[in-house]
């Protein structure tokens, strides 16, 4: 009966050490490539990239596409995503019951935002001038709206994927958070609020980080297994 028992325990070790092993791997992933483009940003060495991105992405340009890029940055917001997170939070707690999941998402958002701000202030890079369709105030690199929605939908993605049976589900749940990101990444582009390189840094950055959240997350969850 030990025998039996101690081979179920290792066998939840071993799956909670995969996944957890690999969501080290991505964060080192994330991480590098976060540095490569910071590295870049500082020496300037994207403007040629970032303005041609910029203008093949302007170039589309309509009162129809303006109104909805709006849309999708209006979603990227802090004060949407405050709204959205609270809803989440909620649902998680009362409906779900995954009370020990709340406190990944709530550890996720927050250093999402506390990271950005300070990225922000070490990088000091102002917001391009090219073609703005929105004003905006702060610094530009990484992107708050690309780091928030990676970390939102990422997060939510992780959460709801392991609760999830059906295909089907969990195929539209990863098409959702993709959607979301990276046209709330657009967006800005489009806009004239960030530079490319902005908003893949901020996906970089935000994917480290959401990546090493998960990675403590599952290793502590593999504790208390055993």
């Amino acid at each position: 009966m030990r025998s039996t028992v101690t081979r179920i325990d290792m066998e939840v070790f071993m799956l909670y050490y995969q996944n957890w092993s690999r969501a080290f791997r991505f964060f080192l992933g994330f991480a590098a490539c976060f540095a490569v483009i910071a590295v870049l940003v500082s020496m300037n060495k994207v403007s040629t990239f970032d303005n041609y991105i910029i203008d093949w992405v302007q170039s589309a340009e309509s009162p129809g596409l303006t109104s909805f890029a709006k849309g999708l940055s209006l979603i990227g917001s802090s004060k949407i995503a405050i709204g959205i997170s609270i809803v989440t939070m909620a649902l998680l707690y009362f409906l779900l019951k995954h009370r020990f999941e709340l406190i990944l998402f709530l550890w996720v958002g927050l250093g999402s935002q506390l990271l950005n701000t300070i990225m922000k202030l070490c990088f000091h890079r102002e917001r391009p001038n090219l073609h703005r369709i929105v004003e905006e105030i702060g610094y530009s690199f990484p992107s708050g709206h690309s780091m928030a929605a990676f970390s939102l939908y990422g997060v939510i993605a992780f959460i709801l994927w392991r609760h999830l049976r059906r295909r089907h589900e969990r195929v539209l749940l990863i098409m959702f958070a993709v959607f979301m990101t990276v046209g709330i990444g657009w967006s800005r582009i489009y806009l004239g609020v960030h530079y490319p390189s902005d908003v893949i840094g901020g996906y970089m950055a935000s994917g480290a980080w959401l990546m090493l959240s998960i990675c403590l997350f599952q290793i502590y969850k593999s504790s208390r297994t055993n």
